[in-house]
């Protein structure tokens, strides 16, 4: 059986609300993966008014910056990653009390629908701000009711792994993809409505640019994920039985410093860190390595094609064989493939090492999932899953903002910063973090 076989026999025997939940997920992901190419582009293009915010300066004295427009792009993208992260705890708790996860969904995908299709009207910066704000209160309400469902669909605890790598494999394939999907359509505008017999739209002439048709897409994108939760997936009886229950997410253990599940989150952060440091630096990489564009975007999609195609084997696997040793692969794996991203000094070797770093990655997110839903009680999984979720979008979110900052004291820095923050998580792991297969919770 050749390789596409191989990965296709574990997800055609897969849960199929899982993979439903996976494919809208999937779906929503590539639309609102849009918008980290669409946003800047649009920024820049001068549509939107930066009015009097350039030229200011934020911070107090000696520590004070100036705002440009790099700085306020990096604001409206990062915006979306803080409060979808440091929201999911409190949604994810939410949706435990009240015991059902489908309405938290709906809502957070019309969220997102709608204020990707408002982008169109969008022509200061304000307006931006509170539309991404919005989006991201949006994955807020639906990245833990998500997780909570797929982790509730396992009818036992060997099928758990191979849920989340499912999941994860769909949901990955459309962050991955939509960038690229979002560059075409933006390259190939604007659109002449007036073929489709459509002669005015707004008052205006029906031309629609390729920053609006991403919108619309995006909104589209959104729409169609929405119709797929709402005729096909459904709450399960687990998700009521927290009903009305006070339910908390704990930080300290019993027997050691930390709860093994907030030990995982905070791992996870280290690892969003390490992935998304190579983010903002696409014009210090390519001048280094002295390479085209096109090379940036292969390397930047390798860590999600890795995930896409090793996801669900691992978590096959980890079904198997324990969820420990495939963590403390992964974080083992981390720590050089972030530092040679630093080091490396060709276009191959780093495309090499980018797809190391999502095997890494590949190797440690689904076993993660997978011992936080052994350890939820029944009913809690929103609450309990939600921290590594929040964790990852967190670290996501923090790691552009870090490689932007410590770049100025040289190319290798950012990357041994993130390589230190992945030997602490593997250090949390190994010492807080028991095998939770076949063990009673």
């Amino acid at each position: 059986m050749g390789l596409l076989g191989r990965l296709a026999s574990p997800i055609v025997g897969a849960d199929r609300r899982v993979i439903v939940l996976g494919s809208a997920r999937m779906v929503g992901a590539i639309g609102n993966s849009f918008l980290i190419v669409v946003l800047p582009l649009y920024i820049a293009s001068g549509v939107v008014d930066l009015g009097a915010l350039l030229g200011g300066r934020v911070g107090v004295g000696p520590a004070s910056i100036p705002v440009t427009e790099p700085l306020l792009i990096g604001i409206v993208l990062s915006l979306f990653g803080f409060l979808n992260s440091f929201s999911q705890p409190w949604t994810g708790r939410l949706s435990d009390r009240v015991g059902k996860r489908r309405p938290f969904i709906l809502a957070g995908i019309a969220l997102l629908g709608t204020a990707s299709g408002l982008y169109v009207f969008a022509t200061d910066y304000w307006t931006l701000v509170v539309l991404r704000a919005a989006q991201g209160i949006g994955a807020a309400l639906t990245i833990p009711a998500v997780v909570a469902l797929v982790n509730e669909y396992a009818a036992s605890p060997d099928e758990r792994g191979e849920n989340f790598g499912v999941f994860n494999t769909f949901r990955l394939f459309g962050f991955g993809f939509g960038p690229i999907l979002a560059g075409v359509v933006v390259e190939a505008g604007p659109y002449d409505l007036s073929a489709l017999g459509i002669e005015t739209a707004f008052g205006r002439p029906a031309v629609v640019s390729g920053y609006d048709a991403a919108f619309l897409a995006a909104c589209a994108g959104a729409y169609l994920s929405f119709a797929l939760v709402y005729w096909l997936v459904h709450d399960t009886e687990e998700s009521a039985k927290a009903s009305g229950k006070d339910v908390s997410i704990r930080v300290f253990g019993d027997d050691r410093l930390f709860d093994p599940v907030f030990a995982l989150g905070l791992a996870t952060v280290a690892m969003g860190i390490c992935i998304a440091l190579f983010a903002t630096l696409q014009n210090q990489i390519n001048l280094r390595l002295g390479q085209a564009p096109v090379w940036f975007g292969i390397q930047f999609a390798a860590v999600t094609i890795a995930n896409v195609v090793f996801q669900v084997p691992v978590g096959r696997a980890a079904d198997r064989f324990g969820r420990r040793p495939f963590l403390v692969a992964g974080f083992v794996l981390l720590v050089p493939s972030t530092l040679l991203q630093g080091i490396v000094t060709t276009p191959v070797t780093m495309l090499v090492v980018r797809l190391i770093q999502g095997i890494s990655v590949a190797l440690a997110f689904p076993p993660s999932l997978a011992i936080a839903g052994d350890i939820a009680k029944e009913g809690e999984s929103g609450s309990t899953l939600s921290v590594l979720t929040m964790g990852f979008g967190l670290g996501i979110a923090i790691g552009p903002l870090t490689s932007g900052i410590l770049v100025e004291y040289g190319f290798v820095v950012p990357f041994a910063a993130g390589s230190a923050l992945a030997v602490l998580a593997f250090v949390a792991v190994v010492t807080q973090v028991d095998e939770t297969l076949g063990v009673s919770t």
